[in-house]
């Protein structure tokens, strides 16, 4: 099944998400006036660039190091223009952090379609070989980021701690911004995971509307075993989402959790004010850009509460997780 039709206004909803964490984010909250450290002032620590692995990491603050680490996945807009902001962000807060695209770089597939799973590991088995490193090892994704997480660390129990923000709680179908077929967005071993369709029998009037019309037709085995995970999970997501059913597939994260008995902590929180771009790290009122994350639900009040509330929040669940 193509994803044709929402192509165009889901290329413009990117765009205006991905401007967002660039925009003049803050420490402290959403009032602060002290920005964060410059892209310019810190750079890599490492680039990684070889035919498995797209990653770039930054080690920690050293006076703030924490003994773990962190795996951060950008979402659909693919390479590392998201991932890398957040992994920054990490390092200056004392979490080594590995930014690692899954698509969209050099040498990747261009479309978020069959998307191999593995460098996930990759980048586990990496972050493993670090003589600084010498705690558990999390996870953290947005949007696509954190289907891919919680997907990844149900499969995998190295990973002892997700951060999901915005997510998802089955695999879904590929995205094609080119309008081509697509099947499910992850492979394992080379083999598609089985995923959720879109549901076009009503039309397409929103991509919310998609999402949400086709989120009751998803098959049972679509839907992220996310009791398998082994360690807590914190979700954070906005209750007005406009690109897809955030809060309700975080609701449904849950409710599985729950009647399966996880033995860990589940933290889930939704802000009703915010939309999609209710994760990431602070940022003010007057920040250049903001405007256009409107593009994907909420309001400027609720976005900016949502990012001062929700980042201090990451933040000391990811200092307790790596701690144990």
């Amino acid at each position: 099944m193509s994803f044709a039709r929402p192509a165009p206004l889901l290329v413009a909803v990117l765009l205006a998400l991905t401007a967002v964490p660039a925009a003049a984010q803050t420490t402290g909250t959403a009032a602060a006036a002290t920005p964060l450290p410059t892209p310019a002032q810190v750079p890599a620590t490492e680039v990684i660039r070889t035919t498995d692995l797209v990653a770039e990491y930054f080690a920690a603050d050293v006076t703030r190091a924490s003994p773990g680490a962190v795996i951060v996945l950008g979402g659909s807009e693919g390479g590392l223009a998201g991932s890398r902001g957040l992994a920054r962000r990490l390092a200056a807060e004392g979490f080594a952090a590995i930014a690692v695209s899954y698509f969209g770089e050099t040498g990747q597939s261009p479309k978020l379609n069959e998307v191999p799973i593995e460098p996930v590991d990759r980048a586990l088995a990496w972050l493993t070989t670090r003589t600084e490193i010498h705690g558990p090892i999390a996870i953290l994704g947005v949007s696509k980021g954190a289907e891919l997480a919680l997907l990844t660390a149900s499969r995998n129990p190295a990973i002892k701690a997700v951060v999901a923000g915005v997510p998802s709680n089955v695999v879904w179908a590929g995205i094609d911004m080119a309008g081509g077929p697509v099947g499910s967005s992850w492979t394992s071993g080379g083999t598609p995971l089985p995923y959720a369709s879109y549901d076009f029998s009503k039309g397409f009037t929103s991509i919310f509307n998609l999402y949400n019309n086709s989120l009751s037709g998803a098959p049972a085995d679509a839907e992220i075993p996310v009791e398998a995970i082994a360690g807590p999970i914190l979700m954070i997501s906005g209750e007005a989402d406009t690109l897809w059913p955030s809060s309700e597939m975080a609701r449904r994260v849950e409710t599985r959790l729950r009647a399966r008995g996880f033995r860990y902590p589940v933290v889930n929180i939704a802000y009703p004010a915010a939309g999609h771009a209710a994760f990431g790290a602070p940022v003010r009122t007057d920040a250049p850009g903001l405007q256009g994350a409107l593009g994907v639900g909420g309001t400027i009040e609720g976005l900016v509460a949502a990012r001062a509330d929700g980042w201090p929040r990451v933040l000391a669940f990811l200092r307790d997780a790596l701690a144990h």
